[in-house]
């Protein structure tokens, strides 16, 4: 048993970097994961992982986090799958363009902030 065991954790970015890495370490406390990301594939492969860290698999949604009227879809789904969210890891991101903040496209700087 885990410090997460039975908790349902949802993580934004997923598919690579600290998303990765923040549930790889929650799947091996126990936790129920449900993983956003747009890319399908990191998502599986994690999945993959996961299934082998916990024994458990992870709720995978493929998700881009800009379609605003899908997220209050995608929380209705959640709330009557699950009845609740315990933990939310808001990890996706946008990098943007890196240059002096002068030079960056006004609809490039909404896009990211």
């Amino acid at each position: 048993m885990g410090s997460m065991d039975g908790r349902i954790t949802l993580v934004t970015g997923a598919s690579r970097g600290i998303g990765v890495a923040v549930a790889r370490r929650y799947a091996a406390e126990g936790a129920h994961l449900i993983l956003i990301a747009r890319p399908t594939g990191g998502l599986e492969e994690l999945d993959d992982e996961i299934l082998k860290i916990s024994g458990k698999s992870a709720t995978l949604v493929p998700f881009d986090l800009t379609e605003f009227d899908a997220i209050d879809q995608l929380g209705a789904a959640l709330h009557e799958r699950f009845g609740r969210l315990d933990v939310l890891v808001g990890n996706a991101g946008i990098l943007g363009t890196l240059s002096p903040m002068g030079h960056i496209d006004p609809k490039v700087w909404d896009e990211v902030i």
